[in-house]
């Protein structure tokens, strides 16, 4: 339904704080809000079919400006620190004045959605954006109501997004002119100063870490999901550039979900109705569903050009190394309609291990997959315009910290009951160097991840022998199908196994020292999980 000119404003839309409105586009379809887009000179149509967009000054999510109203409902639940930073109510206020003020008269597009596949545990949300491409990225993102959900749909919260606003930090209590402001009790979500349309999804991803856990009974997760022809499910997290939509995006299981879901009494559920990957070095052949995915209603950013100007060119990074694009998951071919699926069966820990030090394939227990999941590691190679040539260690909590209101442990806690309930089986996977590390090692072969997987996922390595790892507190395979057994063994790999128990311990030392914040808020069985230093292993 689209509202123009003199159309009676809609009195739902004064719990957002909107006075009038100039124009009002209600739930455009793709096609309309492409064609917006290109008129107004914000985009062009590349040769896909897909909309390529860019964000402006911001490409990628802006943490330090990423804020949570200290009111009655957050205030002893927040872990409160450099994630979670309070913004008063009275300076939340401001903000949402000034903000409703600035788009008062101007066109919005409205978009009504769901988060959550799960009927008993779904939000709805209404967003309102400045932008067309703000508003194709959520018909994109969340889940699209039925006609008939759309005739009678109430939004419990509201996104309010307008990239044009600038705050002002005296008056409005930000750090600068951008911001992400979470109001639990307002319900609604505050994006300003920043065109990047990872705030949108994150926001409401936030607003559900804290939700589901105070509210009922499921672990919301950074995740993504898929099933198997039989219905056996698994889960995969991991950070950014280790693998997680490659490897879930598998031909022969159907997706769930690459990103968001939730874990309840009944299994797991999608947050999302689509996908938002990474396109940078982006090859058909190493990444197939999600080449074919960028097609018309699919939204890139901040991508390059051939010659030509309207042929993507993946491997250009002039903007940003964090080009993105955004479908609906039914592009994925296979992908599950309904978004749901059983207690997982196998959930994977994927990490690039940049020093070398990691396994391509471990089995945790309980404790230690707990620990490790507070842990959230990965490594990366830090860039070569500073001169600094090391890999560096990347922790991040439950592997979401920016997105976690609520102490990891207690995250961690949710994780470690369902295991224990569902006899799900955790695997660490290294999808990062071996043979030493960024520089003198090489990085592990897709091909031989994937055969891991399989093996796993198909029952393969219930039978195989395994090794106890002193060090890190998991057992290692000593074989596996299709697999050259001496990769299986870090250590193996090296040509000085003292250079590798140096560099093992070193990342010991990383591991304890990131995990100190959390000691308190665990059981003192996951504090025994911690790996140690144990020089010289034989």
């Amino acid at each position: 339904m689209v509202h123009q000119g003199n159309t009676p404003f809609r009195p739902d839309l004064a719990e957002s704080g909107l006075k009038k409105a100039r124009q009002i586009w209600w739930n455009l379809a793709p096609a309309q809000l492409i064609e917006r887009t290109l008129l107004s000179g914000e985009g062009r149509l590349t040769s896909t079919g897909a909309l390529a967009i860019e964000t402006g000054r911001f490409t990628g999510r802006s943490p330090q400006d990423r804020f949570i109203v200290r009111d009655d409902i957050t205030d002893q639940d927040v872990w409160w620190g450099d994630i979670n930073q309070p913004i008063s109510t009275e300076q939340a206020a401001r903000l949402h004045q000034d903000l409703m003020g600035y788009l008062d008269g101007k066109g919005l597009y409205a978009r009504d959605a769901f988060v959550g596949a799960h009927p008993e545990h779904r939000r709805s949300l209404r967003v309102l954006a400045e932008k067309a491409w703000s508003n194709l990225f959520a018909y994109n993102m969340f889940l699209r109501p039925t006609a008939g959900e759309a005739a009678h749909f109430q939004p419990e919260w509201h996104i309010i997004c307008a990239p044009g606003f600038k705050a002002d930090p005296e008056r409005h209590g930000t750090r600068q002119s951008n911001f992400a402001v979470l109001d639990f009790k307002h319900r609604r979500i505050l994006i300003g100063g920043t065109g990047y349309t990872g705030e949108i999804k994150k926001g409401m991803f936030s607003a559900m870490n804290f939700l589901l856990p105070t509210e009922s009974d499921v672990l919301p997760m950074h995740c993504s999901a898929n099933e198997g022809l039989d219905g056996s499910t698994s889960i995969f997290f991991g950070l950014s550039g280790t693998g997680k939509t490659t490897l879930s995006s598998d031909p022969s299981r159907r997706l769930i979900g690459d990103d968001e879901h939730g874990w309840g009494p009944d299994g797991i559920f999608n947050f999302e109705g689509g996908c938002y990957a990474k396109t940078i070095d982006l090859e058909p052949l190493r990444e197939p569903d999600i080449h074919r995915a960028i097609r018309h209603g699919a939204l890139l950013e901040n991508i390059g050009f051939e010659a030509d100007g309207v042929t993507p060119d993946y491997s250009d990074a002039t903007t940003t190394q964090n080009t993105r694009v955004s479908y609906p998951i039914h592009h994925i071919a296979g992908a599950k309609s309904d978004s749901r699926g059983g207690h997982p069966d196998h959930v994977f820990f994927l990490t690039c291990d940049a020093f070398g030090v990691l396994p391509p394939l471990a089995k945790l227990d309980t404790a230690t997959a707990m620990y490790h999941f507070i842990s959230g590691y990965t490594a990366k190679v830090a860039g070569t315009e500073d001169g600094v040539h090391e890999p560096t260690t990347v922790f991040s909590a439950c592997f979401g910290a920016p997105f976690l209101p609520l102490h990891p442990g207690r995250y961690a806690d949710m994780l470690g009951e369902r295991l224990e309930a569902h006899g799900t089986q955790v695997w660490l996977v290294n999808t990062g160097w071996t043979g030493g590390p960024h520089g003198v090692g090489h990085r592990m072969a897709l091909k031989d991840t994937r055969t891991l997987l399989g093996a796993v996922l198909a029952d393969k390595m219930n039978d195989v022998e395994f090794r106890r790892c002193d060090r890190f507190g998991w057992d290692v395979p000593l074989s596996a199908p299709n697999v050259d057994s001496g990769l299986l063994d870090p250590r193996s790999t090296w040509a000085d196994p003292v250079a590798y128990d140096q560099q093992a311990d070193d990342l010991v030392m990383r591991f304890n020292e990131n995990f100190k914040p959390f000691a308190s808020g665990v059981s003192e069985a996951v504090r025994q999980a911690a790996p140690v230093q144990h020089e010289a292993v034989s």
